[in-house]
Order: structure tokens, then C-alpha cells, then sequence
């Protein structure tokens, strides 16, 4: 389901990510989950993660246990 702020985003993402690439992550998730609005509930929310994961990892790179910009 959709993210109405950085708040409701899993744990993984929340304690792992800049407060950008969260804010990021959610943008992008939620437009997903409207794009794949005539999917399956569980097939949609797992596309609608990996879109958003595949842009945050566009933008961002993992350092050490940081994820920093990607230059």
C-alpha cells in the first residue's frame, strides 16, 4: 500500500537509508503502486518495491554500511 510519509516505510528501509533516499524511495513507490493498480495486491507491492529499490540504487551507492550519493 502507499506511504503517506518516510514514517510508515519499513524498518529496513528507515534505519538503512539517508532521509533523501528515503523520501525518494517513497515518491517513487507510490507512483508504482499506481502505475501497477490492475495487478495482483502482492505482485503490485512487489513491483512497486523493486522500481523504487532500482532508482534509490541509481542515485545512491552502498559505502561501507552507509548509502551515500552516487557521484
Amino acid at each position: 500500500m502507499p506511504y503517506a510519509s518516510i514514517e510508515d516505510l519499513p524498518d529496513g528501509i528507515r534505519h538503512h537509508l539517508p532521509e533523501a533516499a528515503q523520501e525518494l524511495f517513497r515518491r517513487v513507490f507510490n507512483a508504482a503502486w499506481r502505475t501497477y493498480g490492475d495487478r495482483h495486491p502482492r505482485e503490485r507491492e512487489e513491483l512497486a518495491h523493486r522500481v523504487a529499490w532500482s532508482v534509490v540504487k541509481r542515485r545512491y551507492r552502498k559505502l561501507g554500511d552507509r548509502w551515500v550519493p552516487a557521484a
